[in-house]
């Protein structure tokens, strides 16, 4: 059981290193021996777990996603009669704050993710897009949601403007402060949109309210 525990913290360190290598260099920059040195082991160790640079590519896409849902879904649920469960009282905000937030901190690696599965023959093998669309289908089979979405289009509309955006504020941000502005206005139009496009808004006054007081 140790060999698999050093097993598998190798591996995810090899991963970890790969999404830095993504995020400063793009896939392009890839290559099993650039990471493994990064990782901190040889690079023979590195093949063990990963036999060609393709497989390198694919998995650290991958693990973005698998990132991505330990990040933005954790703790949070809807369950079948359009309640929500979880450890947070405002689960809408807090999704769209941690996708918001994750996407201006890491607009490369969001870039990157973005365009390498939504470019993909099956989006759906990867597993943040396959959680995100699965969350945004079940929210509109209930009686919270407005009749007639058409999740698949949704879904692509939503992710594309929260990894989009963050392009936005690095070309257009002089500091700190504007990125965590330009972060907050992101915030605020996408739980309006989602308020009035997407859920019944009288069953969420609360929403409305932080709204019309710029609490979100």
């Amino acid at each position: 059981m140790a060999r698999e525990r050093n097993k598998a913290a190798t591996r995810e360190a090899i991963l970890e290193a790969a999404r830095t290598v993504l995020a400063s260099g793009g896939p392009e920059a890839l290559s099993l021996s650039r990471v493994a040195n990064l990782a901190g082991i040889n690079r023979g160790t590195a093949y063990q777990h990963f036999g060609t640079r393709d497989e390198l590519v694919k998995a650290s896409i991958a693990s973005v996603g698998e990132y991505l849902s330990s990040i933005v879904f954790s703790g949070i649920e809807v369950d079948d009669e359009g309640q929500w469960i979880g450890n947070s009282e405002r689960p809408v905000v807090e999704v769209v704050s941690r996708l918001v937030n994750f996407a201006v901190d890491n607009p490369a690696l969001c870039r990157i993710w973005l365009f390498e599965v939504l470019s993909s023959a099956n989006p759906s093998q990867d597993p943040f897009f396959r959680q995100f669309k699965a969350s945004t289908k079940e929210l509109a089979k209930t009686k919270s949601s407005k009749p007639g979405i058409d999740v698949e289009v949704l879904s692509v509309l939503m992710l594309s403007g929260y990894f989009v955006w963050p392009l936005w504020v690095e070309a257009h941000a002089d500091s700190k402060r504007d990125r965590q502005e330009m972060a907050r206005r992101m915030r605020h139009e996408v739980v309006r949109l989602f308020l009035h496009g997407v859920l019944e808004n009288e069953e969420f006054p609360q929403l409305q309210d932080m709204l019309d007081k710029n609490l979100i």
